[in-house]
């Protein structure tokens, strides 16, 4: 049975880690880590004690999946010299309002225009508004003929002659490894990771992006010792079965 938890398990490893391989390229994606601890908590019985919930003792074996660890720590950057490509240098996440109102966060800085009727607002690559430092929607002035962002998040939107600004909302949370990832490289506020925070020391780098923090070299290695640990609790799972069946024909 231990076997077979070490089995199941390292296949989950396995998927993690193919993630990771395939966001190589996803603007600042964080790679994940896959971690185990042991299963102590099978429910048992008492035999002096009815067989009822309050009957139950702790007793197990195995392993089992304790959660997924993101590393946070910042990508390299990029040059793309696109105007609407934002990079965060130091700690901080852009806030987004995804297509049910929610608030999510995201370092992915590849920012596009989007139509949505009454004029054109800035959003992710999702198509989720991009908030400013009150919480609004931001969206580009009629006439806007070019786009500046300085380092603070001010954009500056220069429509000839006539120039207005708004600033990006930027955030940290006390416990980054606490926030839930809903995909495509955003992320949730949880109890965990408590409220959002004003990321003071956050710059802004216009024309920048900042690409994925996968080590290749690093998941290779990972991908290596899983498949030892498969091999090895395959063989164990073997020997298992070949133990019981000499047992069954000892007994015939």
């Amino acid at each position: 049975m231990i076997a077979a938890t070490g089995l199941r398990h390292q296949q989950s490893r396995l998927d993690t880690i193919a993630n990771n391989v395939a966001n190589i390229n996803s603007a600042a994606y964080k790679s994940a880590r896959l971690d185990f601890k042991d299963a102590l908590y099978t429910a048992g019985l008492l035999p002096a004690l009815p067989r009822t919930r309050d009957g139950n003792q702790q007793q197990g074996h195995g392993v089992m999946i304790a959660g997924i660890t993101r590393d946070f720590s910042t990508g390299a950057f990029q040059r793309t010299d696109r105007t609407l490509d934002v990079a965060i240098e130091g700690e901080g996440f852009f806030e987004l309002e995804d297509t049910y109102g929610n608030l999510i966060y995201t370092r992915d800085g590849s920012f596009q225009l989007s139509n949505t009727g009454d004029g054109f607002y800035l959003v992710s690559g999702d198509g989720y508004f991009i908030h400013d430092t009150n919480g609004r929607r931001i969206r580009v002035p009629d006439g806007t003929e070019s786009i500046t962002i300085d380092t603070a998040g001010t954009i500056l939107f220069d429509m000839g002659g006539y120039d207005t600004s708004v600033t990006l909302g930027l955030y940290t949370f006390r416990n980054l490894t606490g926030l839930s990832s809903v995909g495509n490289g955003n992320y949730g506020e949880t109890d965990a990771s408590g409220v959002k925070m004003t990321a003071d020391n956050a710059r802004i780098r216009q024309g920048i992006l900042e690409i994925s923090n996968v080590n290749l070299a690093e998941e290779m290695t990972r991908i290596i010792r899983t498949q030892r640990v498969f091999q090895l609790a395959s063989r164990a799972l073997k020997t298992a079965d070949d133990m019981e069946a000499i047992a069954n024909n000892m007994r015939k």
